[in-house]
C-alpha cells in the first residue's frame, strides 16, 4: 500500500496527521473488502488553496472541508468486478497497485469544524478521511438513502480505529 502524504500548511502542527491518515486509509480499505493493494494521495492544505481548488475544478466558489478525486468510479459502489481490471490505467506499471485516487484535505476547516462539533482535531480528521475514502470507493450521499449507508460505514470505519465523539 503506498500513502503518499504531503503537508502544504504554513504552520506546523503537534497532531499526528500523518498517523492518523495512515490509519483511517488502511481501515477504509479493509472495511470495503479492496482485494488491491492501493496507491493513494492526501494533501493538506489551507483554505485559501482550497477556495482556489474547488473553484478550478468544481465550479464553486467558495472553501470546502475535503474533496475527493477518485481515478475511476466503481460500476457499484465498493464493489470491485473483473471490469476494474480490464483497464491497465486503474494501476500502477510498476508496483501493480490500483491507483485509487487523491484526497485533499482543508486543514483550516478540520481545526474549525472540530471546535465547532465539540470533539478533537484527531476524530475530525479521521472523519473527513473516512468519508472521502468512500467517495474514491464511489460511494455518495446525493440521496437520503446513499447519505445513511455513507453515515454509517463512516461511523464503523472511525469506531474500528478507536475515533468516537
Amino acid at each position: 500500500m503506498q500513502i503518499d502524504i504531503e503537508w502544504e500548511v504554513g504552520k506546523e502542527t503537534s497532531v499526528p496527521y500523518e498517523k492518523i491518515a495512515r490509519e483511517i486509509v488502511e481501515e477504509a480499505v479493509d472495511f470495503v473488502g479492496c482485494p488491491y493493494d492501493i496507491s493513494i494521495s492526501v494533501l493538506f492544505i489551507e483554505d485559501e488553496e482550497m477556495h482556489r481548488i474547488n473553484l478550478e475544478n468544481r465550479g464553486i466558489d467558495k472553501s470546502t472541508d475535503v474533496l475527493s478525486f477518485p481515478m475511476f468510479e466503481l460500476e457499484s459502489p465498493g464493489a470491485f468486478t473483473e471490469e476494474l481490471e480490464e483497464d491497465p490505467g486503474n494501476f500502477d506499471p510498476d508496483s501493480g497497485e490500483l491507483l485509487l485516487g487523491d484526497i485533499i484535505l482543508n486543514w483550516d476547516r478540520v481545526l474549525s469544524q472540530a471546535e465547532e462539533y465539540g470533539h478533537s482535531v484527531e476524530r475530525e480528521l479521521a472523519f473527513l478521511i473516512a468519508h472521502s475514502m468512500l467517495h474514491l470507493f464511489s460511494f455518495d450521499h446525493m440521496e437520503e438513502e446513499e447519505r445513511k449507508v455513507m453515515e454509517e460505514k463512516q461511523e464503523a470505519i472511525l469506531q474500528n480505529r478507536g475515533y468516537l465523539r
